[in-house]
């Protein structure tokens, strides 16, 4: 059996590609049953976020069900043509597929490093796959791990707590200030690339009140459509500033500040002393840093967001890299289960074939006269310790033979075990037949 993973997010895909991939739950439920019923022996789970859309899959016959065929799927499912996102696809088998896995659900593979959603998509979209039941043993096994990987990683590492990018830094300092996240009242300033990206931030945290104010009203306009939030004019500016819970400015001035204190003197007193967050990421500075002397005004500078970057850099390093090794840990522990499943039948076996031989020496032992022999509960105790015994060291040393040498060995060892079990059987019966 084999793990293979076709997937694409983020890093290998922009927007407009994943929008054109992307499942919502009634549909990601339709393609895992239709891929259920091609597929019955198969095993699927379909991730599908704004930022990834990853199909795992454990098959049996990779002829039947292999790395194209599930290219192929997602392309059918879309009604979008394989030429149109295949340069963006990765196609990770096995370990590979296991350690990605383990490393999205911890949040290390996503846009903002330690944020805690993603684990609970990968769990929905794991008991959706549940529900239908297309997840099967090894890939139920593997998601359990998956969790497990990601609880261990946030119980002992700070990943999960420390931004490591200015707008993470933002949205972090915007989270301290208002308990409501989601209804607060945030403008952002600017449509460039950072003021998209704070958009996107934003909209992570699940903000549902976000307006983008750009000088080009076209721009601002494509930018917040693109990204389903509001859009208003550059005229419009102090009005949004005295609604605003939080500002966020991305455009710079050609000389001076584009804000001054004696305007926002004029806007806090329409606010009536709401308090208001500010952080000012544009270069040169857009808010006139006098600003922050205002009674329920907290400023923030891209110097002030970077000195946090920088302290919080020199704790995730070490964080990281805990985390890598506990999923390398984790990853190797799934690892030698997969590839151990196969000789669990072959142990069974063996297992039963020395409990067969174990009965037929001691009927032969206690045959005739000796079958009302009062040692014989004692000696069939004995017998069966010793046979326990034994029977650990066998097992000991192929799962010694799989770990040191390779699954294929360790299966081929079982085996011949087995089959020498089979023959002392054979002629035991034999021989009581004559």
């Amino acid at each position: 059996m084999r793990i293979i993973l076709a997937g694409l997010n983020h890093k290998t895909a922009s927007v407009d590609v994943r929008q054109r991939l992307a499942f919502d739950s009634q549909q990601a439920r339709d393609a895992l049953m239709e891929l259920k019923e091609k597929h019955p022996a198969g095993e699927f789970v379909l991730l599908s976020t704004c930022n990834r859309v990853e199909l795992y899959c454990a098959t049996q016959d990779e002829d039947a069900l292999g790395a194209d065929e599930m290219v192929k799927f997602l392309s059918d499912s879309r009604n979008t043509a394989v030429n149109e996102f295949k340069e963006y696809l990765y196609i990770l088998y096995d370990s590979e597929a296991v350690r990605h896995l383990l490393t999205v659900t911890a949040s290390l593979d996503s846009m903002v490093v330690g944020e805690s959603q993603i684990n609970a998509q990968v769990k929905e979209s794991f008991r959706l796959a549940n529900r239908i039941n297309s997840a099967g043993k090894v890939l139920s096994k593997l998601f359990h791990c998956a969790f497990s990987t990601s609880k261990d990683i946030y119980t002992n590492t700070s990943i999960n707590s420390r931004r490591v990018s200015v707008a993470g830094v933002a949205v972090e300092l915007s989270c301290q200030l208002f308990e409501d996240i989601k209804a607060a009242e945030v403008k952002v300033i600017g449509s460039g690339e950072m003021g998209e990206l704070l958009v996107e931030h934003f909209l992570h945290i699940k903000c549902e009140n976000i307006t983008l104010i750009n000088r080009s009203e076209h721009r601002g306009k494509t930018v917040a459509e693109k990204h389903g939030v509001a859009s208003d004019t550059w005229e419009n500016m102090d009005e949004n500033l005295c609604q605003a819970n939080i500002v966020v400015g991305s455009a710079t001035a050609t000389q001076g500040y584009l804000f001054d204190k004696s305007r926002f003197e004029k806007i806090m007193h329409e606010r009536k002393g709401k308090t208001l967050l500010i952080v000012d990421i544009a270069v040169p500075r857009s808010f006139d840093p006098a600003i922050n002397d205002l009674e329920n005004v907290y400023l923030y500078s891209v110097d002030d967001l970077a000195q946090v970057v920088q302290e919080n850099m020199k704790f995730r390093e070490d964080d990281v890299e805990n985390a890598v090794e506990i999923i390398c840990q984790q990853s190797d522990e799934f690892m030698d289960w997969f590839e151990m499943r196969d000789i669990g039948p072959l142990i069974g076996q063996i297992k039963g074939d020395f409990d067969r031989i174990r009965r037929n020496e001691m009927e032969r032992f206690f045959a005739g006269e000796g079958e009302d022999a009062c040692c014989k509960e004692v000696m069939e105790q004995t017998v069966s310790r010793i046979v326990n015994k034994l029977l650990h060291c066998v097992i000991k040393n192929i799962n010694s033979v799989a770990k040191n040498h390779s699954v294929d060995e360790a299966k081929q060892l079982a085996d011949n075990i087995a089959r020498q079990a089979r023959e002392i059987i054979s002629e035991s019966i034999e021989k009581k037949d004559r």
